[in-house]
């Protein structure tokens, strides 16, 4: 199943299903996890209701350097350890929206990633229960402020700035995802990242394990995965997409002041 969560016509918040009839995309309301309001059967084009974000993360886990030839281009060694960073909720936004980038940046790069969702409440989970903690996956574009994030220790004007996670548009429940799913980004309809998720450095259940031995994960929450070799800056007006296979097509737009 592929779960969405959306606005309608009314302002009503409901949850559905994704679905694709005679190569339409559709979605249908109906009872799920990742909607407020869920009544009524109607279904609709994405384009004529609002997509919101398929979940509400308290947070977002990420994996740094979790593709070796990303940290190649970075002039990066290859970590022994996952390399983590979060990202609070200010920064989570959604399929089909103008993201304001901050301003008097030189480079503001796109990152395509593997979002990992989170199910149930998650502490020490070990690699080879993984699969019970996770409700699905999601895209997500890792944007990163290169200008403060390579003098800044933390990261927080480098990773955490309003809208700085886009995710969506939709949860696909695991058995969508192949074990080497590909994953790529493109600009503007010009590809840019073209890799598959069999090349991470650290599996989903290694991280899994790895960040659950520090903190708890809640349902909602998102585990972004690293991005592959790729990435590169935005300019005014460009539209990300973010397609990982079996799972969907995150499309946004953003705008520089």
């Amino acid at each position: 199943m592929k779960r969405v969560r959306f606005r309608d016509s009314a302002g009503n918040v409901r949850g559905g299903r994704w679905t694709v009839e005679d190569g339409e995309e559709l979605v249908t309301a109906a009872a799920g996890p990742y909607g407020r309001i869920s009544f009524g059967d109607e279904t609709f084009s994405p384009d004529e209701v609002e997509i919101l974000p398929p979940c509400e993360p308290t947070k977002i886990v990420c994996v740094g350097l979790n593709y070796a030839d990303h940290a190649d281009e970075q002039g990066k060694d290859v970590p022994d350890r996952p390399l983590l960073f979060l990202k609070p909720p200010n920064t989570v936004t959604s399929h089909g929206k103008r993201v304001t980038l901050p301003k008097d940046k030189a480079r503001i790069d796109f990152e395509a990633e593997l979002g990992v969702v989170i199910g149930e409440q998650a502490r020490n989970v070990k690699a080879e229960n993984a699969e019970d903690v996770i409700a699905g996956y999601t895209c997500v574009n890792d944007l990163s402020n290169r200008d403060d994030q390579e003098v800044e220790q933390n990261w927080v004007r480098g990773k955490a700035f309003d809208g700085a996670a886009p995710i969506g548009p939709l949860v696909a429940t695991p058995e969508h995802l192949k074990d080497d799913a590909t994953i790529e980004s493109r600009v503007n309809g010009e590809v840019k990242q073209q890799s598959s998720i069999d090349q991470f450095i650290f599996s989903v259940p290694e991280l899994i394990e790895e960040i659950t031995e520090f903190m708890t994960l809640e349902p909602g929450d998102v585990i972004s995965t690293g991005t592959p070799a790729g990435v590169g800056p935005l300019a005014d007006g460009d539209e990300v997409e973010i397609e990982i296979e079996g799972v969907g097509t995150l499309r946004h737009t953003v705008h520089i002041p």
